[in-house]
């Protein structure tokens, strides 16, 4: 499934951790916006997936819905200044997280690397668990032949809503710490264009892969920062053309094609035949 949707997810949470800590005071304030932004767009992305899965919707038309949900949150965030800002943003401060009487303050940072760090690396031992699991072994046999899995008795259409809802809630997760980190909360979030960025990343680093993601994530954004320093006129044309390189000469992304390479490529000897 290709979404183009978890911009808008990211949105909501960054959205409801910067208005909730408004409105709630003292240590309760950080961890109810998290706990609202997860909930509020696990609960938005599991509706549209039990009507989209129910109803059969994929490929391109699936494509096009989550273009118009992450094109609503635009709208809505852009639109609802008293709430959100409308199109100035909206200003969140760094907080200090409070778990059984010790505090840990992300005002440093740091701190906010070593924290980005941990969430990081729990999210993904935590996919990694959910893939194993036999959850996640029926979403793989879904991937593989999803008609073979509905004649085995499986309700896939459930299983796909409850991962597109777990995803849309680590991708509120990830909106929260944003917003607290940059201290900065814009319309731009939910847009296409943010949404887009994430589908490129997947698709550079290696779709089937969680290492994948986040290695293209990374690579894009390390990649960016120096061309931006480098040749400020053009480079987001380099990027682009990059950008199709990959895309045309490594279609598993970049993780996948290594992984597919002969083993001579990788470094390692053939087994000698018997």
């Amino acid at each position: 499934m290709v979404s183009f949707g978890q911009g808008a997810f990211f949105a909501v949470g960054a959205y409801a951790f910067g208005i909730l800590l408004k409105q709630v005071s003292g240590p309760s304030g950080p961890w109810l916006g998290l706990l609202l932004g997860v909930l509020l767009a696990a609960a938005i992305a599991g509706g549209v997936g039990y009507f989209l899965f129910s109803a059969n919707v994929r490929d391109s038309y699936f494509v096009l819905v989550t273009l118009a949900i992450s094109t609503i949150v635009y709208v809505v965030a852009n639109s609802q200044s008293g709430l959100t800002g409308g199109f100035n943003g909206m200003y969140v401060e760094r907080v200090t997280f409070s778990l059984f009487g010790l505090g840990v303050s992300l005002k440093g940072d740091l701190a906010m690397y070593y924290v980005a760090f941990a969430v990081t690396l729990l999210a993904y031992l935590g996919f990694r668990f959910l893939q194993w699991s036999p959850f996640g072994q029926v979403l793989v046999s879904i991937r593989e032949n999803e008609e073979r899995t509905r004649a085995l008795g499986y309700n896939t259409a459930l299983y796909k809503t409850v991962a597109f809802a777990i995803s849309g809630a680590a991708a509120a997760l990830a909106g929260g710490f944003y917003a607290t980190d940059t201290g900065f909360v814009s319309p731009s979030l939910g847009g296409v264009l943010f949404s887009t960025s994430v589908v490129v990343w997947v698709a550079v680093g290696g779709r089937g892969y969680f290492i994948g993601a986040l290695i293209g994530a990374i690579g894009i954004s390390i990649l960016s920062n120096a061309l931006n320093s480098l040749i400020p006129e053009y480079w987001q044309l380099i990027l682009g053309v990059l950008f199709v390189l990959v895309i045309v000469f490594f279609r598993r992304g970049l993780i996948g094609s290594l992984l597919r390479l002969p083993p001579y490529l990788q470094g390692r000897r053939r087994e000698p035949v018997a």
